[in-house]
């Protein structure tokens, strides 16, 4: 309803094409490139999208922030139901741009073209909580630089994101020096932590997060709607805001203890407690209450977070609050049939290879069907230990409350475990067990005693009846 779809006021169902695409920007940028113009990226949030194109032309549509006419200096979100470029932008190149529910920034090359770190950030929109970095809370109908990333700061920006009303920016030194590190800046919103200052107050300048490590040279940086996330080259991953730095509503099921924002950033454990670091990490995305990492140099995927309508990609529609591998790639009908498709492709002699193929598909259907029940025996089995873990101990099941016998050699030793539990249980804990303990065993006893009742009841009768 607003444009957001980049064509007319209806609703689509399918992607259709934008055919303000198909032609150069103007006549004269069309002679200079010749090449036709083509979009290298784009970007999506609140109700407005951008495309940045190949000659470095930033592309807008939807519900965006404008001025309200040439005279007026007023700031209003107007809509286009079709992209329009950045005029403010032209004889320069867009490299990168982010988006909130109302608030734009875009790294901008100083000169005509981009010569590697003279990029210089903009910013522009709705700005009541600071979250365009200018200093104040008035809101900005067009691009404005941020003048501490200006083209004479020491610092150059190479990654920015966009939380509802907060931003986060990637800098490093522009001139060498022994250290490689990198700097993580964010302002905006500060009310659930997700700036990362160890405070809840807003920022209206850019501030770094000093609670990241140095030494840490950061690769990547996403915002969902109140916390942020980043990933380093090294593969460690810290989180920030609402609910313990994973975005969750304060709805969530935490275990006694843990709940609470997190106000300075924390590092989230890969597998549990056992390492700490995702190999060869490539990216980090967060979407509204869940975030997601691309490891194993792009082989393997992580999330966590809120887990509704399977929004985790692990096979669950529950919340995780330590990272779950996505199931991916999935063993699907698309994956089997273009497995098979390759195989004819290659192999196109006879009658031989067509039952070779036939029973290749046999196969996978059999190991889909197998996956399919241990899938769902699994699924049971998890809620039951969760039933049965939260009655005893009180908090929900984790990876990291598998007893190391069972870990290491597949066997599980309840005396040993038991011991070993009751040895590190704090004094809570071991109440809790005690006062489970005496509710089990008086349970059972009440049961023994009702047996023991009907038992002489029906004794009685049976004697009686034999009697007359």
């Amino acid at each position: 309803m607003d444009g957001q779809l980049g064509g007319n006021e209806e609703n689509s169902a399918i992607p259709r094409l934008m055919e303000q695409f198909l032609d150069s920007l103007t006549d004269e940028s069309k002679a200079k490139y010749k090449a036709p113009i083509k979009i290298c990226s784009v970007k999506a949030g609140g109700m407005m999208s951008f495309a940045i194109d190949n000659i470095g032309a930033l592309w807008i549509w939807g519900n965006y922030p404008q001025q309200t006419s040439v005279t007026e200096a007023g700031f209003s979100l107007v809509s286009s139901f079709t992209p329009v470029p950045v005029w403010d932008f032209y004889g320069h190149t867009v490299v990168k741009v982010a988006c909130g529910s109302e608030h734009v920034l875009a790294l901008v090359s100083a000169g005509e073209t981009y010569k590697g770190e003279d990029l210089v950030c903009y910013s522009w929109g709705n700005n009541n909580h600071g979250q365009l970095g200018l200093g104040d809370r008035e809101p900005r109908s067009r691009p404005e630089i941020i003048e501490m990333f200006n083209q004479d700061s020491p610092w150059a920006v190479y990654e920015v994101a966009c939380g509802s009303f907060h931003t986060a920016l990637l800098t490093h030194k522009k001139r060498p020096s022994d250290t490689l590190g990198s700097t993580c800046w964010t302002f905006g919103l500060g009310e659930n932590g997700q700036l990362g200052h160890g405070t809840t107050q807003s920022a209206l300048v850019p501030e770094p997060v000093k609670e990241l490590p140095q030494y840490a040279y950061l690769i990547s940086v996403d915002c969902g709607l109140f916390h942020t996330s980043v990933v380093s080259s090294a593969g460690e991953v810290w989180s920030w805001g609402m609910e313990r730095g994973l975005g969750l509503c304060p709805n969530a099921s935490f275990s006694s203890g843990e709940t609470g924002d997190a106000y300075s950033p924390l590092l989230i454990q890969c597998n549990g407690l056992r390492e700490p670091k995702f190999q060869d990490p490539v990216q980090v995305a967060c979407g509204a209450a869940h975030t997601v990492l691309v490891a194993h140099d792009g082989h393997k995927l992580w999330s966590w977070g809120r887990g509704r309508s399977g929004i985790l990609g692990n096979g669950k529609a529950v919340d995780c609050f330590a990272p779950s591998v996505v199931m991916w790639p999935p063993l699907t009908e698309d994956f089997k049939q273009e497995e098979l498709k390759t195989a004819v492709e290659e192999d196109k002699t006879g009658e031989k290879d067509s039952e070779r193929v036939e029973e290749m598909d046999k196969k996978l259907s059999s190991a889909m069907e197998e996956i399919k029940l241990l899938q769902s025996k699994l699924s049971v089995m998890e809620r039951y230990a969760s039933i049965l873990h939260g009655s005893i101990f009180g908090k929900p099941f984790e990876e990291q409350d598998i007893p190391m016998s069972l870990k290491n050699t597949g066997f599980f030793d309840i005396t040993k475990e038991w011991e070993n539990m009751l040895e590190s249980a704090d004094r809570s804990t071991l109440v809790r067990l005690e006062m489970f303990y005496r509710k089990m065993v008086g349970s059972v006893k009440d049961k023994l005693m009702k047996r023991r009742i009907q038992e002489i009841i029906k004794e009685t009768l049976h004697s009686s009846t034999t009697g007359i």
